[in-house]
């Protein structure tokens, strides 16, 4: 009886102290008058908060709509008019990723704010498949107005002595990029792209050197303030809608075409393909990243060049959803070269993204990505002579090899985190 009372007394200290039994802290419900609270928690600057979790909802929608424009127009062009959206989007996203380090996420101001870039993403995608046609200055504008709306609203509502540095420079040069925009969204076909093509290459050589202002140089890594870990569960995250587009363009191509078993089973293979694109991803360097930029000499540097590994991956897994839909409207027949470049493409993509992830995590590249990416250019050459389901089941057998040859060589040897000096 008294291990019993001892045992009560334990658990009632942990209970008015606010500990749970993993050790975390929790909602302290005892006050020293004996009278029941519920004192709030304060977030973990660590981990993303749910306002983020929110905005990366219009960021499905967004990736869907992407994939549905690419495949109404599986071409070169359409492939180039796509992947300026995707890096449109994708700086918008990592833009407000990182800004939200810097910010207090539970102040009703920030709120509104993250609310407000979430609707105008909203309309971004929207306009998204028509902004080569007649939506082209709506598609610019809305961009435009997300970065220096969000600049302005950081510079003259939410003061701080870093907050003119950092928004200051973005506003900056995102009026010079407001040129680009809104003259390729005046201009009409072939122009259009190439506009807006040399516009996004010049914001991401310009956010890359940390948006370089005369006589004040560039960005500080202080100005950022990047947590590690959070940031890291960002990107996984950003993956994770990638993932999530595919699947559910994979269901909805399904669920609009007449049931066949051929169908079916395209069902079946471009899904395993999405599965081994998770796997690939999260075993080990994805699970590493948050230790590595932590064990990393310039972590700033390293939160960048993950940034752009992840796009990469992000383009590739952008090309599987298109493969869903392909395969699975049409999974016998002649495979157009266009067809073949998608389905074996995608996959090589993702590849040298998650190889580009493996140097950032470990400083040296896996074999067995470089090996995928020789057998997937080995199976094109045979690619037009195979029907589209076909195509796809060779490249998801080929993901199938790289991902136990990672299973193996990591039972092998222990993987430790050992990023590049960068700088």
């Amino acid at each position: 009886m008294r291990r019993w009372r001892a045992c009560g007394r334990a658990g009632a200290r942990r209970v008015s102290s606010g500990e749970d039994g993993a050790g975390v802290r929790g909602t302290s419900m005892v006050t020293e008058g004996g009278a029941n609270t519920a004192a709030p928690i304060p977030r973990d600057p660590a981990r993303p908060a749910f306002l983020e979790l929110f905005f990366d909802l219009t960021y499905v929608f967004a990736m869907i709509s992407l994939v549905k424009t690419l495949a109404d127009d599986v071409s070169w062009t359409g492939v180039g008019q796509t992947l300026v959206l995707l890096l449109a989007f994708t700086l918008v996203w990592a833009v407000t990723t990182w800004a939200a380090d810097t910010l207090d996420l539970s102040r009703p101001a920030v709120q509104v704010q993250f609310i407000g870039v979430a609707a105008a993403s909203l309309l971004l995608a929207a306009a998204a498949p028509d902004a080569y046609d007649g939506r082209g200055l709506l598609f610019a504008i809305t961009y435009l107005a997300i970065h220096l709306g969000s600049s302005s609203y950081y510079l003259l509502l939410l003061p701080s002595a870093a907050e003119p540095r950092r928004s200051g420079r973005v506003f900056f040069w995102y009026t010079i990029a407001a040129v680009g925009w809104i003259g390729g969204a005046l201009a009409t076909g072939h122009t259009r792209l190439l506009i807006w093509a040399v516009t996004i290459a010049m914001e991401y050589v310009a956010a890359s050197l940390g948006w370089p202002l005369p006589k004040l140089g560039r960005s500080q890594p202080q100005e950022w303030r990047l947590v590690g870990e959070r940031v890291a569960e960002r990107y996984r995250q950003f993956v994770i809608i990638a993932l999530g587009a595919s699947i559910f363009v994979t269901g909805t191509t399904f669920t609009r075409t007449d049931y066949t078993m051929e169908r079916a089973w395209a069902l079946l293979v471009v899904f395993t393909i999405v599965v081994l694109a998770w796997r690939i991803y999260i075993y080990r360097a994805g699970e590493l990243l948050t230790e590595a930029i932590a064990r990393s000499a310039n972590p700033s540097l390293l939160t960048q060049s993950a940034a752009v590994t992840h796009l990469i991956m992000v383009a590739g897994i952008g090309g599987m959803a298109v493969t869903s839909h392909l395969v699975v409207l049409r999974p016998f027949g002649q495979t157009p070269p266009a067809w073949a470049a998608v389905i074996l493409g995608g996959p090589a993509l993702f590849l040298v993204g998650r190889a580009a992830l493996d140097y950032t995590v470990f400083g040296r590249m896996s074999r067995s990505r470089l090996a995928g990416l020789v057998l997937l250019a080995g199976a094109a050459p045979a690619a037009g002579l195979l029907p589209p389901v076909v195509v796809a089941l060779l490249a998801m057998t080929i993901l199938a090899l790289v991902a136990a040859a990672n299973l193996v060589s990591t039972h092998r040897h222990a993987r430790v985190p050992m990023p590049p000096a960068l700088g």
